[in-house]
């Protein structure tokens, strides 16, 4: 029989969900950002490919930083003050990028929106990670809960390709200023549950945690996921129209059609992995991606690049949110700092990976950037596998 965490009432686990549903959706709203603004800021503030690749690396580097250090905290603290945080910076952050006049200025706007995201990020999977007990309700919750991360990583390319030459960029980005602004209400109206470690923290206890095998197994799958999952994001708009020939308004619509595709994908997963095993899930959408990666790098038209982002978005949709379930499910003491651990070492893949891409593209073109990814997903097909059997 599936269960909830019984000690949780069922009108404050409601609420909770909700909670956890609006940061996730701004922090989809923060992830997307960047691959889809990068056009227009390319051309205002005149970067090149190697500056782009730049500009990933600091907003992953700043992400790991942040993980690293709020999974202990919310271990301690608890999820509130890391929410509310969380809220304030991105909030900052995304007025400084809507009057960057300057590249230095936005490496610093990036920086501190990489340290908001992350908060928001951590906080809304603990948050729902707590609510369930049964290993399959759990995994379905997250994959839920990641369509609200799609839903706002969505959200801000298609206002960019709707309204970006009737209202400008500025506009739509204090839209998103506004949008962020929101959960902070919720949060504040909203019981969270204590913190795991409130009675005190062990570092002893937390380091034998952290360095069990499975948590580096797992962190290396969301590596190789994080940072094709950035590639793809930050990259294909500037593909589409250097390789392409697309306008920015119609790659910013292409970008918009991947991310909804991951949004009904994550629909999908929460639904199937009620009925089949999470790593069955997991080999599956593996597979499916390198297949979708490897036909976007070889893409002669824009039409069959289109399926490819189709079949991409709709494929590794479960991999995150599944893996970081799985996660859950085996370690339930000092859950945050193990989630800090994974969310750090997936960042590492988020924030290399895309800079590799960016200084390879520069040099020998952007196609041959894209085709590493489908060796990603290869990994990942191959590291689930080693997890079945270790697990």
């Amino acid at each position: 029989m599936i269960q909830a965490n019984e000690s949780i009432e069922p009108s404050r686990r409601v609420w909770l969900s909700v909670a956890a549903y609006a940061a996730m959706f701004v922090f989809g709203i923060v992830m997307a950002l960047l691959g889809a603004v990068l056009p227009v800021l390319s051309e205002q503030l005149d970067l090149d490919l190697a500056r782009a690749g730049n500009l990933f690396f600091t907003l992953n580097f700043a992400v790991m930083l942040s993980m690293l250090g709020i999974g202990p905290l919310m271990d301690r603290a608890g999820k509130r003050p890391v929410l509310m945080a969380g809220v304030f910076i991105v909030v900052v952050a995304l007025l400084l990028i809507a009057g960057a006049s300057s590249y230095s200025t936005l490496l610093i706007a990036v920086f501190l929106l990489g340290i908001g995201g992350a908060a928001l990020n951590g906080a809304s999977n603990m948050a729902i990670a707590d609510l369930y007990t049964d290993p399959r309700l759990k995994s379905s919750a997250m994959n839920l809960l990641g369509v609200f991360f799609g839903i706002g990583a969505s959200f801000l390319p298609l206002v960019i390709g709707s309204l970006l030459k009737s209202v400008g960029l500025t506009n739509i980005l204090l839209v998103a200023v506004g949008l962020s602004i929101l959960p902070g209400v919720l949060f504040l109206g909203v019981r969270f549950p204590a913190a795991g470690q409130a009675q005190g923290f062990r570092l002893a206890e937390a380091g034998q945690v952290i360095r069990n095998p499975l948590v580096l197994l797992f962190g290396f799958v969301l590596f190789f996921q994080s940072g094709s999952e950035f590639i793809i994001s930050g990259y294909t708009s500037t593909y589409l129209r250097r390789d392409l020939g697309s306008s920015i308004s119609s790659a910013s619509y292409l970008l918009a059609v991947y991310w909804g595709c991951f949004v009904v994908g994550r629909i999908i997963a929460s639904r199937l992995v009620l009925k089949i095993t999470s790593t069955t899930l997991v080999l599956a959408s593996a597979l499916g991606s390198a297949l979708g990666a490897g036909l976007l790098a070889f893409s002669p038209t824009i039409e069959v690049a289109t399926f490819a982002l189709a079949i991409i978005g709709l494929s590794f949709a479960s991999i995150f949110p599944t893996t970081l379930s799985q996660a859950a499910s085996t370690f339930h003491s000092y859950l945050g700092t193990v989630f800090g651990m994974l969310f750090a070492i997936a960042l590492i893949g988020g924030m290399t990976m895309p800079w590799a891409v960016g200084q390879v593209a520069e040099s020998h073109g952007l196609r041959y950037g894209l085709g590493l990814v489908a060796g990603n997903f290869i990994m990942i097909f191959v590291l689930q596998l080693i997890i079945l059997r270790r697990r």
